[in-house]
């Protein structure tokens, strides 16, 4: 495989969204044909932060079920991609010293809760970097721009979070019945979008240091896979957002791709 491949966040939401026929589930089906077939993907999940940047190196990572207090059939969800320890080696060696390929995670919600519906198949090697809880926005962003290589090799760089994600404002909300999107939601959603959009990918962390930054993410790993993205992305990507809008009215499920234009 010769081609550059896309860079793809996506807003993953709910675990129960693996299992359920919803809006959110539909529309990663709907996105799973314009995807590619990719070599391997490597899946930078929200739920996956250690003391350090670390890649997932097992020849069969096991399924994680990394939640509590969901519907048994919740449980017995298995994806069973295999992974592909002499990426996870190459991927180390692209950032010698900071990235250590490891054994001891697998595949978080974060990535099997999505890859379900994108590779329903679970026949595409799926490694996961981790979040290293030390680093600030531009050394993530530092990082992610030393995986761009991968997009040449046959690698789909895959973030999965939410681009904003007040889990207390939520369910606050949600048990009120109240489903309205608050301003500060709705305020920080279309910031990010419009600096993607006009090309300004250095003010994305800028705009998560500021006051909406700080109500849409009380902490900060659901927003930092976005960081890879954006990392790994070239300013001449075409942005698009397959995939939009607000579930418990505040947490925002935008998806947003970034293609090689053609030639």
């Amino acid at each position: 495989m010769n081609a550059r491949l896309p860079v793809v966040f996506i807003g993953h939401g709910s675990p129960m969204n693996a299992i359920e026929d919803n809006r959110w589930s539909r529309a990663l089906r709907e996105l799973a044909p314009s995807l590619p077939q990719p070599r391997a993907i490597l899946a930078v999940s929200a739920h996956y932060v250690e003391a350090g940047s670390r890649v997932t190196a097992q020849a069969r990572p096991r399924t994680i079920h990394d939640f509590g207090g969901f519907p048994p059939a919740l449980y017995e969800v298995n994806y069973p991609a295999p992974g592909d320890p002499a990426l996870a080696a190459q991927i180390a060696a692209l950032s010698p010293g900071r990235i250590q390929a490891l054994d001891d995670w697998g595949l978080d919600h974060g990535s099997w809760s999505v890859l379900r519906h994108l590779y329903p198949a679970a026949d595409v090697p799926v490694l996961q970097l981790s979040l290293d809880s030390r680093a600030s926005a531009g050394e993530h962003l530092a990082l992610a721009a030393q995986l761009k290589p991968l997009r040449d090799q046959g690698v789909l760089i895959l973030g999965s979070g939410n681009i904003t994600h007040n889990l207390g404002h939520a369910f606050r909300a949600w048990r009120a019945g109240d489903t309205r999107t608050p301003d500060w939601a709705a305020r920080f959603d279309s910031a990010i979008a419009q600096a993607l959009l006009g090309g300004q990918r250095e003010t994305v962390a800028e705009i998560f240091a500021g006051e909406d930054g700080r109500m849409a993410h009380p902490t900060p790993e659901h927003f930092l896979p976005l960081l890879y993205a954006v990392g790994a992305s070239d300013a001449d990507d075409r942005v698009d957002f397959p995939i939009e809008g607000f579930d418990m009215g505040s947490l925002s499920m935008r998806s947003v791709r970034f293609s090689p234009r053609a030639d």
